[in-house]
């Protein structure tokens, strides 16, 4: 509904291309491409950002990388909630994708 908003000119370019410096950093160097291009400038593909939460984990979560990964901090910490976020690297879009539990 954002895009659309976003589209028609309701909603200013600054409202959704909102990504805080550490979740750019993350999509830059840790995350993973996709081939999705962004809906916002359509000049670059997003990429995925996966932060795990969990009761023994930190508050900011903890950034995951691989599945082995994930499932080496499940085993460690037990339950965790995952959030898959979507960042355009070049206008500063974001998006949760989606939320999954381990």
């Amino acid at each position: 509904m954002l895009l659309e908003e976003y589209r028609a000119g309701h909603v200013d370019r600054s409202d959704v291309c909102d990504a805080h410096p550490e979740l750019k950093r993350a999509a830059r160097n840790c995350g993973t491409p996709t081939q999705s291009i962004c809906p916002i400038c359509e000049d670059c593909a997003v990429v995925l950002v996966t932060y795990a939460f969990g009761a023994r984990v930190a508050k900011s979560g903890r950034m995951v990388e691989t599945a082995a990964e994930l499932e080496a901090l499940r085993a460690k910490v037990g339950a965790l909630t995952c959030y898959v976020v979507e960042v355009c690297p070049s206008c500063s879009w974001n998006h949760l994708g989606k939320t999954f539990e381990v």
